[in-house]
This record gives structure tokens, C-alpha cells and sequence, in this order.
């Protein structure tokens, strides 16, 4: 029989996919030669027996670059390099994270551009030659937004250790956006278990981001009010919602059972988690509905369908960008030919105003006009007649 990692040693080897030391025991698997104990990693969910694990030797600089990024005190970045060609590699991207955090940049932007350099540098990218890692971003097969991301990652590794390279420029290709049914919404709502059916359903009456849902704290929830505090991410607003009786009591509920590492967190604190758990649940559904377009449906998708809708519903496009926190109206107004696309025109009554300039058509768009058409040069705006109290 093959001889088992011992159990007391458990945490100190690492998954062969992600490197994580999160490891679960997983039963055995029979072979011809006896059985092999099977594990779990519960960070990429990749399952492999004792023999493909990898020991992990970390040496105790890459534990103190770990402990800042941590915010331990007293610690110092190291900058000392091993001979062995991965463990510098490791260092390099240890350090380059530690410089991203000094400069303010978000904890998904660090991990992104980490993972990105990371995976440039598994596939045998020079990181010291820029003409070398601008080639092997072009033959990567990512679409032009990841693209764009790892050019981002390595302009900030090449400021970090003083270096300068002429960038390339990938324009982001834009692609529809796929609004789903209410019904099939409540669908996945219904379906799933508990804590990813009381996310999803904050995401639906929110229109939030799933990484705001996903940090919201307990003290963010005000049962009183009947009111969620969102805490904006990517340069949003924050902003506060209302929200329905029915949500506030599946919070309710949830506090009373819930467990998580922070006790201060709704959802816990590993995104991942409850993306894998989602997806999961999510295309178990589908093949028990036999209905394929539940699978489209994405964390960011409901916030898409609120969008639509609330625009279909109020006719109001500032009122939508103060929903989803967005700075710039621009970012916005897409939700205008999705709500006419997906929900269409209903027949109603109209006031209409002519602007020729910007001065004329600021006022109209703050009392909650939008464009209807451009004739001759003018922009004619248009507003329901429900609307507007007092018009006969």
C-alpha cells in the first residue's frame, strides 16, 4: 500500500494547481497496488492524490514578503534572490505586490496583475526583457481586455524596478449584453442553497456588484430602515438601498445560523468560494430545468437586469446612475436600448423639449428628460406625462 502524507503534516503541502495549502482529505482511490489518499483543495476545488502534492519549502523571506502583504508589523521587504529559478520568480512576485499595495491599488487589481505576471512567467516570459513579454502577451489566446490587463501589470512591474518599454494598446471589444427573464432569476434564487439563494437575491434588488454583496458587513444592514449600506468598489459612489421586508428577513435568518471565519461578514471573505459553489448549483439546475440560458446568467448579469429594469420602470436615467453608483452617465445610458430592446416602448404621452446646446439640455436631463432623436442639429428630449405633476 502506498504510504499516505501523515496527517500532522497536512498543512505544509501545497496543491499542484494553485499552490494552496487549504487541503481537504477526500477518501481513497483503489489501485493495483493498494490505495492512494485522495485530497480536495478548497480554493480551486482540484482533487489529487499524496503523490502529485509538492512539499512546501517556503523559505522565511518569502514568509515575511507573506507577512506584510498581511499587515504584519516590524517586517521588511526582502530582496534577497535563491539560486533556484522559481523561488526568485516567487520573490519577484511577492515584491511586485508589496508594490502595488504601496501605491494604493485594490486588492483584486494586486491579484490580477500578480496572477497575470505569474502565469506570463510560468509560460517562459523574460520579465527583465519587455520586447520578449510584449510577444508573449501577443500570442496569448485571452481576449483583448486580459490583454490589456497584463500590459497594465507589467508597465507597473517595469515603474517598480525602474525599467521603460513602449506599450501595445488592446481595444477592448465590447460585446451584448445578455438580459435574462425574471423568472428564470427566481429560478436560480429558488434553486439554490441558502447563502448563494440570499446572494443572489441581494444582487437582484441591489443592481450592487458581487464584490460589494460579498464585503457587505452586518453592521451595513439596518433592519429598522429596511435600508443596505453599499460600500463602493472600482471608483464607484457608495450608496444606500432599499430593500424588500422578504430580503431583511432571510438576513435575519442567515445571522442566526450563520458561520464564517469573520463573524463580522454576511458571506465570508474567499470570493471564489461562493463563485464555485454558484456555478456549481447553478448548472445542476439548468440540466434539471432543461434550460441552457440559466448558465449565461453571471453574479454580474443581475446587475445588468436590475439596471434595465429600474429604467424601464422609472424612466429616469440619473435616478439609475445613483442606483449603481456610477460617476459617469455615460457608463449608464447602455441601459436606455436595453430597456427599449428587452422590455419595449409602452404607449404613452409625452412632453417634449428642444435643447441647442449644453446649457439647455443639463436642466432637462437633471428633471428627468432623455433624449428622444437629433433633428437639424437640436437634440429633442422627451418625458411621460405621469410624470409630472401638475400638467394637464
Amino acid at each position: 500500500m502506498i504510504e499516505d502524507i501523515p496527517e500532522i503534516e497536512l498543512s505544509k503541502w501545497e496543491c499542484p494547481q494553485c499552490s494552496s495549502r487549504k487541503i481537504w482529505k477526500d477518501g481513497l482511490r483503489r489501485n493495483t497496488r493498494g490505495s492512494v489518499q485522495r485530497y480536495l483543495c478548497r480554493d480551486c476545488g482540484y482533487r489529487f492524490s499524496g503523490l502529485e502534492a509538492s512539499y512546501n519549502q517556503m523559505p522565511s523571506s518569502m514568509r515575511q514578503v507573506c507577512d506584510i502583504l498581511t499587515e504584519s508589523k516590524n517586517l521588511t521587504v526582502v530582496t534577497e534572490t535563491r539560486a533556484t529559478g522559481d523561488i526568485s520568480k516567487k520573490n519577484q512576485l511577492f515584491n511586485f505586490a508589496w508594490y502595488l499595495k504601496k501605491q494604493g491599488l485594490q486588492e483584486p487589481t494586486i491579484k490580477t496583475y500578480v496572477k497575470l505576471l505569474r502565469i506570463l512567467s510560468k509560460r517562459d516570459a523574460e520579465l527583465s526583457d519587455p520586447e520578449n513579454v510584449k510577444g508573449k502577451i501577443a500570442n496569448q489566446t485571452w481576449v483583448n481586455k486580459r490583454k490589456q490587463n497584463a500590459v497594465n501589470a507589467y508597465t507597473h512591474y517595469l515603474s517598480m524596478i525602474g525599467g521603460q518599454w513602449n506599450p501595445p494598446y488592446y481595444q477592448e471589444q465590447e460585446k451584448p449584453i445578455f438580459i435574462p427573464k425574471e423568472s428564470e432569476i427566481d429560478a436560480l434564487i429558488s434553486g439554490t442553497g441558502l447563502k448563494t439563494s440570499l446572494f443572489l437575491q441581494c444582487l437582484k434588488e441591489t443592481g450592487a456588484r458581487a464584490g460589494e454583496i460579498q464585503s457587505l458587513k452586518w453592521c451595513d444592514i439596518d433592519f429598522e430602515s429596511n435600508v443596505i449600506r453599499i460600500t463602493p468598489e472600482k471608483g464607484s459612489k457608495a450608496r444606500t438601498i432599499k430593500v424588500s421586508n422578504r430580503l431583511l428577513q432571510r438576513l435575519g435568518l442567515v445571522k442566526t445560523v450563520n458561520r464564517v471565519e469573520n463573524p463580522e461578514l454576511i458571506f465570508g471573505q474567499h470570493y471564489n468560494s461562493i463563485l464555485r459553489v454558484y456555478c456549481y448549483q447553478r448548472k445542476n439546475i439548468a440540466r434539471k430545468l432543461g434550460n441552457e440560458r440559466l448558465q449565461k446568467i453571471k453574479f454580474h448579469t443581475l446587475r445588468h437586469w436590475h439596471a434595465t429594469k429600474l429604467y424601464h420602470e422609472t424612466k429616469d436615467i440619473l435616478f439609475v446612475q445613483r442606483r449603481l453608483g456610477h460617476k459617469s452617465i455615460a457608463n449608464t445610458m447602455k441601459y436606455v436600448h436595453l430597456a427599449e430592446t428587452y422590455f419595449g416602448e409602452e404607449e404613452e404621452e409625452y412632453i417634449v423639449k428642444v435643447a441647442e446646446n449644453l446649457e439647455q439640455a443639463l436642466p432637462l436631463i437633471e428633471a428627468g428628460y432623455v433624449e428622444a432623436s437629433d433633428f437639424n442639429g437640436v437634440k429633442i428630449f422627451k418625458i411621460p406625462k405621469s410624470r409630472v405633476v401638475g400638467v394637464r
